[in-house]
């Protein structure tokens, strides 16, 4: 691509707010990154120039601008340098890899999620489901920590499918290490100065020790699998068997490790975020809870759902992809650009970073009637005029998530098994806080109460 091309005179400049001297928008996006984005959106338009100290920061808020960069010239832009946090916390796997090893990774991972493997997924996902529930109507909590208990399933729902373990007990120390994971994560790629997880600062210890108990169960799962001489249809499986194409050996135990943390990781912490939010809106809207209930009960009939069920739940996966739209997990892409580029007539220098936020354009009043409206009918038919980009809760191009099916139909096997059996009604007085860090979750977590459901 030519580079005086994409700088001559008639290129246009790049809109965006003024910011503050020395540190432009820096401020802002500490105090609350959304709002910021959606903001520059409003007020700029479909490319939007934010500055963030000495950083070149491009926002795009329209499809096309999102297909340019994710798909259309992809091999131009790598991840950002925002996600070095991600890369110290789990190395070189799926989600922080470039070039020909991210490309080799996939290649392995793939056949764990294709179809048929989902299949024979989902009477384990909707188990671990009723065992949860199982627990709670013998327990009768007070009130549950819906967020805390929907990272407790996922945690246990990966364990069983892509590692054949039961991860049970491992799930409320694994969870409260990587809370302190990901924070320190998000905390080191907003600090001006970075200080290197190998300074025995009071966070970097936290960090370290977090670090240590997430690897630990994970290469503890590696070592049972290896002592006990047995194969299984699992990823893990998958991973230990796999050769170099060209050397011909084995994954080394670092990469097999980098694998199986981003995989787990990725698995259940954006699904149980997911499931999360879908509750509060369902708490909310008391009128789409009853036409689901109403659809799964009427397929269903109490019975467990299986693979073969959800053509038969329209509604169901409909109010799955509307709380994806509302509250996507991954609420920001961030791609750094190898080479001068221009998207939608706007010069892009090489080095900018920029970013593709599906919280912005899921929230699009150009693109979505009552954007901020939780109205699932509204993908129950397909609307041919929408832009293809203008839903990407998983991405789009070549790094789309792996997981994409497996988590969409994990989100319904468990929505179609709970909302049959308990209501779930939010604790008066206690609002919903954002964190949008490494993945968008809520802050406090999401206190409930439980009720079952009578036949």
């Amino acid at each position: 691509m030519a580079t005086t091309a994409l700088v001559a005179p008639a290129a246009r400049k790049v809109p965006g707010p003024r910011g503050l001297p020395l540190v432009g928008s820096l401020l802002d996006a500490w105090a609350n990154p959304l709002e910021l984005m959606a903001r520059s959106a409003r007020e700029h338009g479909d490319v939007v120039r934010l500055r963030f100290a000495w950083l070149d920061y491009h926002l795009l808020n329209a499809p096309a601008a999102a297909h340019r960069v994710l798909v259309e010239n992809a091999k131009a832009y790598h991840k950002s340098p925002n996600y070095q946090g991600l890369k110290i916390m789990l190395g070189q796997g799926l989600l922080t890899s470039e070039g020909e090893l991210w490309r080799r990774q996939r290649r392995l991972a793939q056949p764990a999620f294709h179809r048929d493997k989902i299949a024979g997924f989902t009477a384990t996902m909707a188990a671990c489901t009723n065992d949860m529930l199982d627990r709670w109507e013998h327990d009768q909590p007070e009130t549950l920590d819906v967020h805390a208990e929907m990272m407790r399933l996922t945690f246990r729902i990966v364990g069983k499918t892509l590692l054949s373990a039961d991860l049970e007990a491992d799930a409320k120390p694994f969870g409260q290490a990587l809370d302190v994971a990901i924070r320190w994560a998000n905390e080191h790629v907003e600090s001006i100065i970075r200080i290197p997880p190998s300074i025995p600062t009071p966070k970097n210890l936290r960090f370290r020790r977090a670090q240590r108990l997430i690897e630990g169960v994970v290469m503890r799962v590696v070592e049972e699998r290896r002592a006990s001489g047995r194969e299984e249809p699992d990823l893990l499986s998958m991973l230990m068997e796999s050769r170099d194409e060209t050397t011909g050996e084995r994954m080394s135990d670092k990469q097999l490790k980098d694998e199986l943390l981003t995989l787990t990781l990725a698995g259940h912490e954006t699904t149980a975020n997911a499931l999360s939010f879908t509750f509060y809106l369902l708490s909310r809207h008391p009128d789409v809870l009853r036409r689901l209930r109403a659809e799964t009960t009427g397929v269903l009939g109490g019975k467990s759902p299986r693979l073969e069920d959800l053509p038969r739940l329209p509604f169901t996966k409909a109010v799955a992809e509307e709380a994806l739209r509302l509250y996507p997990p991954a609420w920001v892409f961030e791609r750094v650009a190898l080479e001068d580029d221009e998207v939608l007539g706007y010069p892009i220098p090489r080095g900018s970073i920029v970013a593709v936020s599906p919280w912005v354009i899921h929230r699009s009043t150009a693109l979505w009637p009552n954007p901020e409206g939780f109205d699932p009918s509204r993908f129950l038919e397909p609307d041919p005029t929408r832009h293809k980009l203008a839903y990407l809760p998983f991405g789009a191009g070549p790094r789309t998530c792996i997981g994409n099916v497996f988590a969409l139909t994990e989100l319904q096997i468990i929505l179609a098994t709970i909302v049959q059996r308990v209501s779930l009604e939010l604790v008066p007085g206690v609002p919903l806080e954002l964190d949008p860090s490494i993945t968008l979750r809520p802050k406090r977590g999401l206190p409930m109460t439980m009720r079952a459901n009578v036949p």
